[in-house]
């Protein structure tokens, strides 16, 4: 991949963040074995794999997040073209530690099977060979078996032919309630409620604590005081946005459920507002019909200030921690280019 390219501000993606990115750490040198410095104790970092929705798009690709902390890498949702973005950067498929799903939208796991069958291959891109660690809501253990199911055939021929151990195909699939899902290393999990609708539930946001430090994953949702209560005060939050135009909401219907179910750019702001994190980070970017960022950000700047990014795909977010890399607290953002 071309090297990263440092920031310190991108005009019409980050915005206000001049004071919190002046002090941007040089970007990850990727080691033989394909892992990054992150996989050091002493850092924390968020990598947006994937900024998209379902709409099929060239360049955003369909959600998901890597964060990186504790030399742990933890993947939350599997949208289309995860694991090509995570090969991108030279992570080996089958060295996440943990893999964790919001809620059973499309969207956030058709990508799973080919993150699980792919990084089950003995290739450098591959070559997992411990059970596969998935958390997520009730339902979760219940997709893991239809996964198991589906792909019996290719699992068999794989183990035969190949060689594959089998044990790199087993899934430890967890149904999870809110609270504490996971904790290794001083890195911890919470999954919380967030508020994607009322048809649409469980649906879960999450929070990742480490070293005094705060990321918190929205997930799918509308305003929601519950996003507002994990985050409030955060290093980084991250936001789903989408946009629909009125000519769009009144020709077809349809699209008044999605934007019922989550949240505009004034639901984000007001969130933005009341939780107060020092960067506000946008994914999953709903732009529906001839809806731009440039809009969007508008509309967040009505009513929020605070220091914003709108996230591309493969964009890196990294805080700094006491004894680690960078002045501790500060934030590094910077763009990795395939």
């Amino acid at each position: 991949m071309k090297p990263s390219r440092l920031l310190s501000m991108l005009t019409g993606i980050v915005l206000t963040c001049a004071a919190a990115l002046a002090a941007a750490a040089p970007a990850p040198t990727a080691n033989p074995g394909g892992a990054t410095s992150a996989d050091r104790a002493d850092h924390f970092r968020v990598t947006l794999l994937g900024t998209g929705t379902p709409v099929p798009s060239p360049t955003r690709a369909g959600y998901s997040t890597l964060v990186e902390a504790g030399g742990q890498k933890l993947v939350f949702d599997f949208g289309r073209n995860v694991s090509v973005r995570l090969w991108q950067l030279r992570i080996p498929l089958g060295s996440i530690d943990a893999h964790f799903l919001t809620h059973f939208h499309s969207d956030h796991l058709v990508g799973l099977p080919d993150l699980w069958l792919t990084g089950w291959l003995r290739p450098p891109y591959g070559r997992r060979d411990q059970p596969m660690a998935l958390y997520g809501p009730a339902g979760t253990r219940a997709l893991a078996d239809g996964l198991r199911q589906a792909f019996a055939a290719d699992i068999a021929i794989r183990h035969k032919d190949e060689g594959s151990a089998l044990a790199g195909i087993t899934i430890a699939a967890h149904d999870v309630a809110p609270g504490v899902v996971y904790e290794k290393d001083g890195v911890r999990v919470t999954a919380f409620e967030n508020d994607h609708g009322d048809n649409i539930r469980p649906s879960y946001g999450y929070r990742i604590d480490y070293r005094g430090r705060v990321v918190v994953l929205s997930g799918d949702t509308r305003f929601s005081p519950a996003v507002v209560a994990q985050a409030r005060n955060a290093d980084v939050l991250v936001h789903c946005v989408t946009l629909i135009p009125d000519a769009l909401l009144a020709s077809n219907p349809a699209y008044r459920a999605i934007y019922d179910h989550l949240s505009s750019p004034e639901d984000a702001a007001r969130v933005f507002q009341a939780a107060a994190p020092k960067l506000a980070v946008f994914s999953h970017i709903g732009l529906n019909g001839d809806a731009t960022v440039g809009q969007i950000i508008e509309r967040v700047r009505k009513t929020y200030a605070g220091e914003l990014l709108v996230g591309e795909d493969l964009t890196r977010v990294e805080i700094g921690l006491d004894g680690g890399a960078g002045k501790p607290g500060s934030i590094a953002v910077w763009q990795e280019k395939p």
